[in-house]
């Protein structure tokens, strides 16, 4: 493997492959070198750099068209999977379709083989059970979906707009990482809502029609509120008792 200019990264076989410390000293020296580029650069260069097999996971959710945007501006056909829940709000739906449409999205929707009916005949209302019972509704609702989309694609590397402003869970999340045995790139993981505003702003974008309402974030109904007067941003979901639904801690 070399670094700099004409630096090309090895196959997952054999990243995978590598002892921790040969792990962690090839991707501290990759991050490295990504970190003064722009998020233009950085997607460019992993497109150009890492497996192929590429794609996006969205939420389409409150600062969402900016990666989307990003990402599809230098690879239109990119394959964006959104795991669909059957609890999000109607408004999420309409801002999927806004932005499949304005963006010619190639979309991918993958749930959960049983329904929202047959889930709560079962186990009850999960949300409502407290940290175990969130954990077992994210299990069924978005990582084992996550699981199968990643499969059925036979992705090799995966975009998501995780920013480290965003909780505590991501602020030592790096650009290029592997998750899944696969690579995850994260362009702008070092972006502040200063800089999400100006680039929705300048290239006639839009926010998640529940910003104009005070959402910071948007999950499903029954564990998304909005921000209030005192409250961190990731304490605005789930009940404040964990940020992350777990498609980027497993």
């Amino acid at each position: 493997m070399t670094f700099g200019k004409n630096m090309r990264l090895l196959c997952l076989n054999e990243i995978n492959t590598l002892s921790q410390k040969e792990h962690i000293k090839i991707f501290m020296k990759i991050n490295h070198i990504l970190q003064p580029f722009s998020a233009e650069k950085r997607i460019n260069w992993a497109l150009n750099n890492l497996e192929k097999k590429f794609v996006i996971t969205s939420s389409f959710g409150i600062q969402s068209a900016v990666l989307l945007h990003l990402i599809i501006s230098q690879n239109p056909k990119i394959p964006v999977i959104f795991i669909d829940t059957g609890y999000l709000f109607k408004e999420t739906y309409l801002f999927l379709e806004e932005l499949k449409e304005k963006l010619d999205i190639n979309l991918y929707v993958f749930r959960s083989n049983k329904s929202p009916a047959w889930q709560e005949a079962c186990y009850g209302k999960l949300w409502k059970q407290g940290i175990k019972g969130i954990k077992l509704y994210n299990k069924i609702n978005k990582i084992e979906p996550m699981n199968k989309a990643l499969k059925t694609l036979k992705v090799k590397t995966w975009f998501a707009g995780l920013r480290r402003t965003q909780s505590k869970s991501r602020k030592n999340l790096s650009i290029l990482s592997i998750q899944k045995k696969i690579f995850k790139f994260l362009p702008i993981i070092d972006w502040d809502n200063k800089k999400i505003f100006s680039y929705i702003k300048k290239n006639n974008l839009k926010y998640h029609p529940l910003w104009e309402k005070g959402y910071c974030s948007v999950g499903d109904i029954h564990t998304s509120k909005p921000l209030e007067t005192g409250m961190k941003e990731e304490e605005t979901r789930f009940f404040g008792l964990k940020r992350e639904c777990g498609l980027h801690e497993e």
